[in-house]
């Protein structure tokens, strides 16, 4: 899953609400740039947080299905290298 882009989603979706409502209250300049940096900067983190829980929880399925699909090639690929090496070995044993 591409979670890459989840902090930085969070981060304006919260930046665009404080805006909104900073105009929306007539808020100070000073004190307007003040809590947006704030809200900016705490939404940032708590989408690294929530980043890291996605990628811990979704990472697990695939990883088990890649390596049976990984363990299924290796078996279906070392018969077929045993098949070549006998009929190498039969083709040597009939030529004089």
């Amino acid at each position: 899953m591409k979670t890459k882009q989840v902090p930085v989603i969070i981060t304006l979706i919260a930046g665009l609400i404080t805006c909104i409502l900073g105009f929306k209250m007539h808020m100070g300049t000073a004190q307007f740039v003040r809590t947006l940096v704030i809200i900016l900067i705490s939404f940032y983190i708590l989408g690294c947080i929530a980043k890291l829980v996605l990628d811990k929880n979704f990472k697990e399925e695939p990883e088990e299905e890649a390596t049976e699909e990984a363990g299924e090639e290796s078996v279906g690929e070392g018969t077929e290298g045993a098949e070549e090496t006998t009929e190498e070995s039969t083709e040597a044993s009939n030529t004089p």
